[in-house]
């Protein structure tokens, strides 16, 4: 799938899970249950052992398939960057920018989020050639950390990742970000194995975005 194709499957959908799991099986549970509620893209986070393994498993047996997108989150290197884009990640998730990592992402055309807080940190990513600006940890400020970037930054693309909920992720969506990532508040059922809970739970998202973008 081509840079411009991955980005558009993120910004329609409005929804990115952040997996993080206690192993590989429970990741790959989790990334199916999101899939079933129609989650588009899936953010399997570093912090989980045996990630690049995991990755390369999903990204070769979902391959084809349009509707959603594999991606690598927790990424503080371009080293790991690069492990994550050859097992096949079609996007690439930061909580800080390292500007070599947004560059060798740019050299293979893969979308790169890097995450940022505060005005100079917002155009520093910008200006570094990211994609999308992660706005994290999003409960800091809440959504009205969106209007007020948005404010000298209007061509500002974010997504915020921290304090999202089905409960407010309205309220961020009409602020202006592109898209939101939630993670223990989309993904919370599988500490106790409810799985399908989770895909209740990511139906829920998807309408309430869909409800304040119209």
């Amino acid at each position: 799938m081509e840079k411009e194709q991955v980005l558009s499957t993120i910004r329609k959908c409005g929804l990115v899970a952040v997996v993080r799991a206690k192993d590989g099986d429970d990741a790959r549970r989790i990334a199916d249950a999101c899939i079933a509620g129609g989650v588009a893209g899936i953010e399997l986070t570093y912090t989980v052992p045996g990630i690049t393994d995991i990755i390369r498993t999903l990204a070769r047996e979902y391959k084809g398939n349009d509707e959603f997108i594999i991606g690598a989150g927790t990424v503080l290197d371009p080293e790991t960057a690069r492990d994550a884009i050859l097992a096949g990640a079609q996007y690439v998730v930061s909580p800080y920018l390292n500007l070599e990592m947004v560059k060798l992402c740019n050299r293979y055309r893969v979308p790169v989020m890097p995450g940022a807080m505060t005005i100079k940190e917002a155009v520093e990513v910008m200006e570094a050639g990211a994609d999308i600006i992660k706005i994290f940890p999003g409960e800091l400020f809440g959504p009205k950390i969106i209007r007020a970037i948005k404010g000298p930054l209007p061509q500002a693309r974010m997504m915020p990742t921290g304090g999202v909920s089905v409960e407010n992720v309205a309220e961020w969506i009409t602020a202006g970000a592109v898209a939101v990532g939630a993670g223990s508040s989309l993904t919370g059922g599988a500490k106790t194995g409810n799985y399908a809970q989770i895909t209740e739970t990511a139906k829920r998202f998807i309408e309430e975005i869909q409800k304040a973008r119209s």
